[in-house]
Parts: C-alpha cells; structure tokens; sequence
C-alpha cells in the first residue's frame, strides 16, 4: 500500500450513507468464494461520491506462493484495458482527427478490401463491425501483443457478418485496429504503450498501470491462473499464455494492460466526474455520455450464445455503448448486478475482473481477482457481489 492510499475502515461508511453492516457482508462473501476455492482471492473498493469506504484485499493472489492479497498488489486487468483504449480514441474524435462515422479505411487503406470498405470506427467500438473477433487465422499466438501484426492479419481476412447486423464481442481484434489508427496519426509517432501512459495514465496519476508489463511493476504482479477449467469462452492454455507474452514491449489494447485497483478508481473516477480528474480534463461529457449510452439496441450479443446454452440463460439486449457494457433494464443475468440504476456502465475483464459506476446512486465499484472463473460463472459471482454492495447503500 503507498504513501497515499489509507485503507478505510468500514465502520465509519455510515458516513457516507452506508450500512457497515451490510457491507461487511461483501467482505464476507469473497472470503466465502475463496473458502470454498472458486476462485483464489481479490481486492475490492466501493466508494461513494469519490470517498472510499471499503478497500479490502481479501485470500490470496498467488497460491503457488503462499502469497496472501495486499491492497497495491499489479494484476493483470484484462479487458478493463478496452475502456482506456477507448478514452484514447475518443480524445482523437474531440480533436478532429477522425470521427465515428470515419471508415477504417481511410486512416488504413490496406484494411478496405475484402468486404470490410465501408467499416467505420462506430462499428469497431460498438462491437458490430462484422471482422474477426479472435486471434486472426494466420497469426501466431506471440504476435497478438503487436497491434501492427494483428492489424495486418486482419486486413487479409475477408468480412464475416454484414457491419451493423449484429453484435459480437471482439475479443482480440477490433481494438488493434482503432489503436494503430490513434498510432499513425500521431505527430509524436509514439507506441501506442507510450500514447496511453503519456495521454490518459499519467494526467490521472495512474502510475501503477501501463499498458505491457515494465520492470517496476513486476514484483507485485499477480500471475494469471485459470482456477475453473470448466470449458467456455477462453482457452486455459491461451490465456495463461499471456504470464510469458506481455513484456514492456507489448500492445495488447484489448486487454493486454496491467493495474492496481486504486488506478482502475481513478480511471473510474475520470468518467464519473465528467471526464476530469487530478486537475487535468481527459475527454468531454458529451463524449462521455455517448460512450455509455446504448449503441445496439435491442441486440443481443451473440458471443454469449454458449453462455446461454450452458447455463440457460433467457435472451437479453447486448447493451453495448462505445466498448462500455451497461446494465440496461431487465431481469437476466448481468455482472454489475439487478439492483445497479438502468445506467450504470462501466468494463469487464475474463472471469477476474470488473469496475462500475452507478451515476443515479452516485456509486463505484472495483474488483479485481485471482484464480480465473469461467466466464458465465463470473459473471454470476460479479452479479452476487454488486448487488451485495449496492444493497448496503441506504439511499
């Protein structure tokens, strides 16, 4: 734990219009989960209003090790890295470089071929755009940490579903191409490693996060460890795979960042306040408020169709905005809870880790793991613990 963070105690929540009670329940359940070794163990914040009242590290992140969770500990954020990608895009978007109609093709020309002319930065960042959502067919699997090799495998590859037909979450692909667009039209000609720490981590005062794995950050560093082996959306193999490919050179803007959860709550914080943190305005609120709005309607997301077969889940909307999943309205199961207002938005990442902001209650919530959950299961342990922190607000 650094200098700056103090580790509230949850007997004073009260404060600001919790139950301790009630949360300490939450604390509960992850020392229950890990009890009972669904998954290893975790760190969790809540706050309210931008003030912490709960940040507890909970079991242990390294069981080979023996080595129990501390508040500070780097974990691998995995898909939380899509909404920092995207903050970065939509700071090129503010500044005129391109906007969401912009065609990829026109910041890449070697992309328009194959079906894929008329795919715009919209459909890449709404997850609609109709190309590969995994690991392109030709490229090996050490080259998905170089944005320029996945985005030339890709442009290869011929178009799949008709753009804006229907939603697939792109696991790998999509956010290799909108980061190489960021990427050539910077006048620094910056790596893209360097454009995020430089434009969004470091104006936030996230200095425990990079995108790839420099040296300082090793010695906290959680490794990645698929606990549950049960067969769904990822390869065990595949993504414990990552603990040797993420280096300090590796561009993986999908889901290839490292972070602590203080860091991922000033992320949170950024977009709670309206796109300023720290003194230092990263994006408007009007582009805020469109990339937590719902760009997909009334579609579902189709990645999730094994889930639903698994498990036998009900059909339900996608509720996607710009890379940001949202709560939406209904019953079905959902990772940032049934008792999150209808707007609440925020970012997931395979089976471990999650951050949300309720604007109606004015809530955040972070939580990243150890001991991956397949992802259904995930989502359902998210879903139990959300709901758990939301039901200790008193309103």
């Amino acid at each position: 734990m650094t200098a700056t963070q103090i580790r509230p105690d949850i007997r004073d929540a009260g404060q600001h219009g919790f139950d301790p009670d009630r949360l300490l329940k939450l604390k509960q359940a992850i020392e229950a989960d890990t009890c009972r070794t669904a998954y290893d163990g975790a760190e969790v914040l809540v706050a309210r209003g931008g003030s912490v009242v709960m940040h507890e590290a909970i079991g242990h992140t390294n069981l080979a090790e023996n080595r129990k969770a501390a508040i500070g500990d780097i974990y691998f954020i995995m898909s939380l890295t899509k909404q920092m990608t995207v903050a970065r895009v939509l700071m090129d978007i503010e500044n005129g470089k391109f906007e969401l109609t912009t065609p990829v093709a026109e910041i890449i020309p070697e992309f328009g071929i194959k079906g894929k002319q008329n795919i715009t930065v919209w459909h890449i960042l709404t997850h609609t755009s109709g190309i590969n959502t995994e690991i392109p067919f030709t490229l090996p699997l050490d080259k998905i940490v170089d944005i320029e090799a996945v985005t030339a495998a890709l442009c290869n590859e011929r178009l799949l579903y008709l753009p804006g037909s229907l939603v697939t979450y792109n696991a790998i692909t999509a956010h290799a191409v909108v980061s190489v667009m960021v990427q050539r039209l910077d006048e620094k000609k910056r790596p893209f490693r360097r454009i995020l720490a430089e434009d969004i981590f470091e104006p936030l005062g996230m200095t425990q996060t990079a995108l790839g794995l420099p040296e300082h950050l090793k010695e906290r560093l959680v490794p990645i460890v698929m606990r549950d082996r049960t067969p769904g959306l990822f390869d065990a193999g595949v993504i414990e795979s990552m603990n040797f490919l993420i280096t300090e050179a590796s561009e993986l803007p999908a889901g290839g960042a490292v972070s602590t959860v203080n860091d991922v709550f000033l992320f949170a914080e950024m977009l709670r306040k309206g796109g300023e943190h720290n003194g230092r305005r990263i994006l408007s609120p009007a582009s805020i408020r469109t990339a937590t709005t719902n760009q997909t309607g009334e579609m579902t997301n189709h990645l999730m169709d094994y889930m639903r077969e698994m498990y036998g889940w009900p059909s339900f909307p996608a509720y996607l905005g710009l890379s940001f999943f949202l709560r939406g309205d209904g019953v079905f199961p959902s990772p940032f809870g049934l008792q999150t207002s209808s707007g609440t938005y925020g970012g997931l990442g395979a089976g471990s880790a999650i951050f949300w902001i309720d604007p109606e209650r004015d809530l955040t919530f972070v939580c990243l793991s150890a001991g991956l959950m397949e992802e259904g299961k995930s989502f359902l342990r998210f879903q139990r613990l959300s709901d758990l922190a939301v039901s200790a607000f008193r309103e």
